[in-house]
């Protein structure tokens, strides 16, 4: 993996650890103290400066109450990690509630798709 697929990959599980620190309604002082790190290795996690050894994703994912597989997931550009957090966030929804944000998701496909 070059620099800046590691890049790549760093900003992506921080911004997966961010939202679902947003989620949690925590702050990540609170994520911090849970930790037993200080702040600023919280931000620099969620910024990207720093990607997080698998037993401090696994910390995570249980302070979050989530599978750590979701924090990589919400970070892979592999289309079956992509489509399973689109099944995720769509589970929750109505039927009908669904249904629209497949019809968008279709429309906007079809027009990226002829450009």
């Amino acid at each position: 993996m070059n620099k800046t697929e590691q890049k790549r990959l760093a900003d992506s599980i921080g911004g997966a650890i961010a939202k679902q620190r947003v989620r949690s309604q925590l702050t990540q002082e609170e994520v911090a103290e849970r930790l037993g790190i200080g702040n600023e290795a919280v931000s620099r996690i969620e910024r990207g400066r720093v990607i997080p050894n698998i037993v401090r994703l696994i910390e995570f994912a249980e302070i979050f109450n989530c599978e750590a597989a979701e924090l990589l997931g919400q970070a892979s550009s592999h289309i079956d990690d992509q489509s399973t957090r689109i099944k995720n966030l769509i589970n929750p929804l109505n039927h009908n509630d669904r249904q629209l944000i497949i019809d968008m998701i279709e429309r906007i496909a079809i027009r990226l798709k002829k450009e």
